[in-house]
Parts: C-alpha cells; structure tokens; sequence
C-alpha cells in the first residue's frame, strides 16, 4: 500500500485573557519574580475564565485553525483532542468540540500523554490520513490546568498555564509534511508526575479532597532530570529515522516547561536559541497545548517558511515522550 504524505495545512490557537503574572504569585505564595525566572524562565501565564472550560478553548483554537487551512467543520473527518484536563470523564472532549464545531461527519476521541499528548496526536492522525482511512483530521493540545493546581503548593502553581493549540492535518504534495515521528513512554515513572484523586483507584471523597489528591503532584528534581536527558535524545533519535542532521533544523518547537530544559536540547542539537520558539515565558507549561500553541506564533510570526525543516518534541507525564520532523 502506497502511503500518501501528510502535513499540517492550517494552525489556530487560543489562550484566555486573564493573565496571572509572577508578581500576582507573590501575593498568593512565598515566591518572588526574580526566583521564578531565573529557574523557570516563565514571567506570566493564562488563566480560563470561570465559565470557559477545556472543550471551549479548543473551540477557538479549532476555528483558527480551520480558517487557516480554508476548510469547514463539514469537511473533517475526525477531532481527535490531547488533554488531561477534560470537560468530564466522559463524554470526551473531542465529542463536545465536534457538537460545538458543527462536524456532522467526524468521528471524535480524547487521548491522554500529558504534556506529550500533541506529538501522540499527530502521530496518530497522520497516520490515518497516510492509508487513506482519512482526508482531513483535526488535532487539538488543549488544557485547563489552572482548575487542577494547587495555589499553596509554591512549587507547581507557578509553572502552569491554560490555552488550545490546533492543527488541521491533510495530504500534501511529495517531499513535504511529516518525515518521522519518535514516541517512548517510561510508567515506571508515573508516580513522579501525576493526579492521583479522582479515578477509579482513588475515587473523590472527603479525604481525597482533604489530602489534595485532585491537584497535580511533581517530583520536580527528578521531572526535571528526565526531561534533561529526553528532549535531546529524542529530537535526534526523530532525526535519524528522517535522514536528517542537526544541520538541516530550521525551527525547534520545544515543549514549554522550562528555559533550561529547551536550552538542555538545543545545546545538545548545536542550535542558538533564535532557532528555537520560546514563548514560555507568557504562557508557562501548558501541557498538550504548548507545542501547537508554539507552532502557531511561530507560524504568525513568519518564522516557518515552505520547506522549512521543524523538529517539534515534548516529554510529559506518563511518563511519555514524543518527537516528529516535519518539511513545511
């Protein structure tokens, strides 16, 4: 079976318009700004309004992204949503945003690998579109995770942020698209970074509400450790299977957790800073929804160009990892 190459025809994002900034952090934590960029290199974040939930903002993003790509919600084929802060258990997210979205025809899933949700996303989308099961795939990184952090814990509450990144994905003419995808995962780290409260080995009670178990829980050395060590090697690893080099890199699209984390691969990559997108710094760790809210300043900024090699590559809870090298 011949398969057909499969790019990214339109981008969208959206984030909230609250913002929540190192310095309103100080009034709520014993934290200050200076401590905060210095280790994380974020300064402010988004925060959803009360009445905006995950399935909203992915409305938004998916919209953008739609009109950008000169496609309608008739036209896809199938939502599929990364995310680990969904509306409900279930109905899926993906399922809300079809029924907002108008999409009659398309089928609808969530997927869950945290902050490497997207790359998963596009993995399996792409993959669809490539044997024909599909022509038009919309592929979403969308999170609230301000209604899952504790603002006590001064540890976590400021790194995270809220926002929707969307992709509309479709065939593409010979030599351009996606060239490689590399995902790994690693349980035996789950309970380094995780939620614990809520499902069905802990579910919600009074003492999993007492005990904070519905907010997220970090180990923060050891995340940090792995991710150090995983940006790296998976971007390389995504190039090899490409027959690509660190010399053909136009554009990293890191995951946006941490300045030293993006700088830990782009020293291990060979690149400057200026060929990387970093907008961390005011949206903090958006989990899913870092790398294709990324991809879409960078595409609105003129900073992707046709034929432009991108590497996008994220690591998140699960713990996962995933990467992909793509020809604009």
């Amino acid at each position: 079976m011949s398969l057909h190459p499969v790019g990214i025809i339109g981008t969208g994002k959206y984030v909230p318009e609250r913002i929540l900034t190192n310095h309103d952090l100080e009034q709520m934590v014993e934290t200050n700004d200076e401590w905060i960029v210095t280790r994380t290199g974020i300064r402010e974040r988004r925060m959803a309004a009360a009445t905006e939930a995950t399935s909203d903002l992915a409305y938004e993003a998916s919209k953008r992204a739609l009109a950008a790509a000169g496609l309608t919600a008739e036209d896809l084929d199938l939502i599929l949503v990364a995310t680990i802060t969904p509306d409900m258990f279930f109905p899926s997210t993906a399922c809300l945003l079809q029924d907002k979205l108008g999409a009659k025809k398309a089928a609808a899933f969530d997927l869950s690998a945290a902050c490497s949700g997207f790359i998963y996303g596009l993995a399996t989308a792409s993959n669809m579109i490539a044997t024909g099961m599909y022509k038009h795939v919309l592929v979403v990184g969308a999170e609230t995770l301000s209604r899952i952090t504790d603002y006590t814990d001064r540890n976590t509450c400021i790194l995270f942020g809220d926002g929707a990144g969307a992709v509309v994905l479709g065939q593409v003419e010979e030599g351009r698209g996606f060239l490689s995808f590399e995902l790994g995962a690693d349980g035996s780290g789950g309970e380094l970074l995780k939620v614990g409260g809520g499902g069905s080995r802990l579910p919600a009670s009074a003492d999993t509400i007492s005990e904070k178990q519905h907010y997220i829980y970090m180990a923060g050395n050891d995340v940090f450790k792995f991710a150090v060590r995983i940006m790296g090697s998976a971007a390389e690893d995504a190039l090899a299977k490409a027959g690509k080099t660190k010399e053909d890199v136009d554009l990293l699209v890191p995951h946006q957790a941490n300045i030293r984390i993006i700088q830990s691969a782009l020293n291990r990559l060979n690149l400057p800073e200026d060929k990387a997108m970093i907008n961390l710094d005011k949206y903090g760790n958006m989990s899913a929804a870092s790398i294709p809210v990324a991809l879409a300043e960078a595409v609105e900024q003129n900073r992707v160009n046709p034929g432009d090699c991108l590497v996008l590559v994220g690591f998140g809870g699960g713990l996962t990892w995933g990467s992909s090298v793509l020809i604009w």
